[in-house]
C-alpha cells in the first residue's frame, strides 16, 4: 500500500484525488495549499491531514508518493523537495517553464534517487493507441504531414481570480504552456523529435489582462514532414482538440474519442472509443485514471514509466523552442 499526499488543491487537484480515492492499493493521507480553505476542504472530502506549507506535510507524513498540482513556476521547486527526501513524485503538466528548471529536473531524472512521472495523460487514450497502432504497425505508411488544432475559450476570471495564471513568471507562458500543451505532447508522441520550429504568438482577446499569449501559431519541421500547430483561448467553446496525421496509406483523424481513418477507394472508418465515467473533461482528456495507475504499478513491478522525464524532453525541448521562435520574431530555432 503506498502513501500519497496532494499539493496544491485548486482545479487539477481533485481529479488527482478522485482517481487516487479509487485505486485500491493506493492511501491518500494529507494534502497541503497555501490558501489553508481549499486544504481543509479537500481534507475533509476525503478525510486527509490538512496542511499550509509542502514542507509542513512532508515533515509531518511518512508518503511514498507526491502529487503536485500547483502552479507551473512551483513544479520543478517541489519536485525537488520531494526529491531531495527520497519521495517519488508524479507532477503536473508542465514539467518544467524555462531551460535552467528542465536542467535541474534532468539532472535529478538521472541520478538514481526516487521515481519522477508527468501528468501527459492523453496518451492513455483509447483513440490515441489506435493512432499509435497505425503508426508503429505500418499499416499508415510514412507520414507526410501533421496538424493540431486546439480552439478553447478562457476569460478574464480565469486568469484574475487565480492569482498566477496570465503571469509570464509564475504560469511561464499562456495557451502553449497551459491548454495546448498535451496536443503538443501528442504531436511528438507520434512524429519523434522535431528537428526545428518557426512560430508567433499574441494576445487577441486578453489585452491589457494578462501577460502571456492567449494565441500562438507554428510550423514544426519534423525531419522534413512539416506539423501545423494552432492554439487559442479566445473561441467561444471549449471545442473537441483535432489532430489529424496524412500518410502514405491512409488520414486518420482524431478529436476526442472518436478516430476516422480515411483509405483510398474505401468506406470511411469511423470509430468511437467509449469509457466509463472518469476524472477528467473530455475536451482535455479523461486519461488521468489510466496514466496514474501506470505510475504506481510502474513504482510497485519496478520498472520502466512511459511518461518519465526522458520521455517527455521532446515535448518540453520543443515547447521552449516555440517560445524562442515567437520572441525573436518567428526566427527558426533547431532543436
Amino acid at each position: 500500500m503506498k502513501k500519497a499526499a496532494i499539493v496544491g488543491c485548486g482545479g487539477i487537484s481533485a481529479v488527482h484525488a478522485g482517481v487516487l480515492d479509487m485505486m485500491e492499493n493506493v492511501q491518500l493521507v494529507a494534502c497541503a495549499d497555501i490558501r489553508p480553505e481549499r486544504a481543509a476542504a479537500m481534507a475533509e472530502k476525503y478525510g486527509l491531514h490538512a496542511y499550509d506549507s509542502l514542507e509542513k506535510m512532508l515533515d509531518a507524513e511518512e508518503i511514498d508518493v507526491l502529487h503536485v498540482c500547483t502552479p507551473h513556476y512551483l513544479h520543478v521547486p517541489m519536485i525537488a523537495e520531494a526529491h531531495r527526501r527520497g519521495i517519488h513524485v508524479f507532477a503536473e503538466k508542465p514539467p518544467a517553464i524555462d531551460w535552467d528548471q528542465k536542467k535541474e529536473l534532468f539532472a535529478m531524472a538521472n541520478d538514481g534517487g526516487a521515481r519522477i512521472g508527468i501528468s501527459f495523460q492523453n496518451r492513455y487514450l483509447d483513440a490515441t493507441c489506435k493512432i499509435k497502432s497505425l503508426l508503429e504497425s505500418g499499416e499508415a505508411g510514412k507520414v507526410k504531414a501533421i496538424r493540431g488544432f486546439v480552439t478553447w475559450a478562457r476569460d478574464e476570471h480565469y486568469y484574475v481570480d487565480s492569482g498566477w495564471r496570465g503571469k509570464l513568471a509564475t504560469e511561464g507562458g499562456g495557451v502553449l504552456i497551459n491548454q495546448s500543451i498535451h496536443t503538443m505532447d501528442l504531436m511528438n508522441w507520434f512524429m519523434g523529435r522535431a528537428s526545428s520550429v518557426e512560430a508567433s504568438m499574441c494576445n487577441r482577446h486578453l489585452k491589457g489582462v494578462i501577460e502571456v499569449e492567449d494565441t500562438l501559431e507554428a510550423l514544426i519541421n519534423y525531419n522534413g514532414v512539416p506539423g501545423i500547430f494552432y492554439a487559442t483561448t479566445a473561441y467561444g467553446v471549449n471545442s473537441p482538440v483535432l489532430i489529424e496525421l496524412s500518410c502514405e496509406n491512409l488520414t486518420v483523424r482524431m478529436e476526442e474519442s472518436e478516430v476516422t481513418i480515411r483509405r483510398p477507394g474505401k468506406e470511411v472508418e469511423r470509430l468511437t472509443f467509449v469509457r466509463p465515467a472518469l476524472p477528467g473533461k473530455d475536451y482535455w482528456g479523461v486519461g488521468h485514471h489510466d496514466c496514474i495507475a501506470d505510475f504506481y504499478a510502474c513504482l510497485e513491478e519496478d520498472k520502466p514509466y512511459q511518461n518519465d522525464v526522458l520521455s517527455i524532453e521532446n515535448t518540453l525541448d520543443l515547447m521552449l523552442s516555440v517560445y524562442e521562435s515567437a520572441s525573436k520574431n518567428g526566427e527558426s530555432v533547431v532543436l
